[in-house]
């Protein structure tokens, strides 16, 4: 969905591009992370982003990473940020701009953009180790594998030898022979 947004005084017009939804009450729903999505609750001037379907071990650090970006770019009010309502959210509230003229959302907005590319390569990178890691597995080079009966029998191979009792299991068994031998 595209959408425009004005970012400054000169009343520049910019359009930006976004898996986004508006919802009844007017907040803006953002879906383009692949770990987390962000909610802009307008009427109340906050942002949260919480996990999509399963909460995992980098989802905070995402979530951390997106906070700690716009309080750099100096949109989220520094002592807001916190955990929010719903379980593995953060939560901060948007800065009030000095400049009357200056829409807190579309800056808002075009600054999420901003961070939404600069993670791209990142998860980018992710999909296509997994992608040659499946390949690797799945079609493997000559040098990598064997052809079906290409290694020979023997009745003794690597490091399991056939009678070579292993703790703890040969205790067992002296221990149930001994009690045999005793009835």
């Amino acid at each position: 969905m595209a959408i425009n947004i004005q970012i400054s005084k000169a009343k520049k017009e910019i359009t930006i591009e976004l898996k986004a939804r508006r919802t009844l009450d007017g907040n803006v729903l953002i879906f383009d992370h692949e770990e987390i999505d962000i909610a802009i609750l307008v009427n109340e001037s906050k942002i949260i982003a919480f996990p999509k379907k399963t909460l995992t071990d980098s989802t905070y650090d995402s979530e951390s990473r997106l906070f700690d970006f716009l309080r750099g770019k100096g949109i989220i009010e520094l002592n807001t940020i916190q955990g929010g309502n719903l379980y593995g959210s953060l939560e901060g509230v948007i800065a009030t701009p000095s400049d009357e003229d200056i829409n807190s959302i579309d800056y808002t907005l075009y600054n999420i953009y901003k961070f939404l590319k600069e993670e791209k390569p990142y998860f980018d990178y992710i999909e296509d180790y997994e992608e040659m890691l499946d390949d690797y597995f799945v079609d493997p080079t000559t040098e990598d594998s064997t052809e079906l009966g290409e290694v020979p029998q023997a009745a003794e191979k690597g490091s399991i030898r056939p009678g070579y009792n292993y703790a703890p299991y040969w205790m067992s068994y002296m221990l149930e022979e001994a009690r045999k031998k005793k009835k």
